[in-house]
């Protein structure tokens, strides 16, 4: 079955990030060496400064510490909105060089809950028409070449935004905050949602006090969404608690 599901991979980070956001922090207030200030940094304890950070809205020091990740099973739908973020860096599977569905039946897609929650003759209809598009697509590709970049490129215009696409994304931690913010809330599209709560949970494994009050804004203060606010603070408040327990 060509049907896949989002998954994301802290793929790597700034070793020590919280050090080196609390040492980016330290400097702009010291006179002390950069050497004394790291070894301040490394033998104490950061976490109540780095929150001080945050309640002063000193929040350029976060952009020192980066991560990068590995998103798959995700779609081309996903790209458009992720890509929107453009103070990230970004790697995408290339349609013009991979032909879709090569050696496979059709090529990978995904299947929207609310199709799935119609029942399995919706979800069959569905998938019949993502083979209908591999048809389409095999039929252009080869009327233009074959599988070759140059036929790619034009024959891959027959193929949905359900298409799968994988890529390599990096952030920095303010620019993380803000996605989470974003992207974690209700009012978000919901495969964006599922991608940004795996890689806020991915985060607060490797650097908590840095992301600790992450996630959408009801998590440390009110909805900002107004008449539009889902209700479900509480129950928000309690997904991003179990993150950081690493539930």
């Amino acid at each position: 079955m060509a049907q896949v599901k989002p998954q994301v991979t802290l793929l790597k980070y700034t070793p020590d990030p919280e050090q080196t956001i609390a040492l980016a922090a330290k400097l702009c207030y010291s006179d002390a060496t950069i050497e004394d200030l790291k070894d301040g940094v490394e033998s104490g304890d950061v976490s109540k400064f780095i929150a001080r950070l945050s309640s002063f809205g000193h929040m350029s020091p976060f952009e020192h510490a980066s991560f990068t990740f590995g998103i798959e099973g995700v779609s081309r739908a996903l790209l458009a909105q992720i890509t929107r973020h453009r103070l990230a860096s970004f790697s995408v599977k290339s349609q013009r060089y991979v032909a879709a569905g090569k050696n496979v039946d059709v090529f990978n897609y995904i299947i929207p809950p609310s199709i799935e929650e119609l029942g399995e003759e919706a979800v069959k209809k569905y998938q019949d028409q993502m083979a209908t598009m591999q048809r389409w697509y095999n039929e252009w590709q080869g009327l233009l070449g074959g599988d070759c970049e140059k036929s790619n490129e034009d024959a891959r215009f027959v193929l949905p935004n359900a298409a799968e696409t994988k890529m390599v994304v990096t952030m920095n931690a303010r620019e993380l905050q803000h996605f989470f913010h974003l992207r974690c809330c209700n009012r978000a599209q919901w495969e964006i949602r599922e991608v940004a709560w795996q890689m806020l949970g991915l985060v607060l494994q490797v650097a908590p006090n840095v992301f600790c009050t992450s996630g959408p804004n009801c998590v440390a203060g009110a909805c900002t969404e107004g008449a539009k606010c889902c209700g479900k603070a509480k129950e928000m408040r309690e997904k991003q608690q179990g993150l950081k327990n690493g539930q």
